[in-house]
């Protein structure tokens, strides 16, 4: 993983297609494992943030296996 670039509130980071598989397994694994109760006390994000952020990961990971 490298951080190219910081801003106030956006981050640019440039992952592995490993690193991004582990980051997309990670996601989907705490979406289905976490009671709906906790999951955003422990996450700091609602359900339905994750899980889109979990889908325009997955997407990523996806595009760049046909590049």
């Amino acid at each position: 993983m490298r951080v190219e670039r910081r801003g106030l509130r956006e981050i640019t980071v440039t992952f592995t297609s490993e690193e991004l598989r582990i980051l997309v397994n990670s996601l989907n694994e705490v979406c289905n494992a976490l009671d709906l109760e906790e999951f955003s006390t422990r996450m700091g994000a609602e359900l339905d943030e994750v899980e889109r952020l979990l889908k325009m990961l997955h997407d990523a990971s996806r595009a760049g296996e046909s590049a």
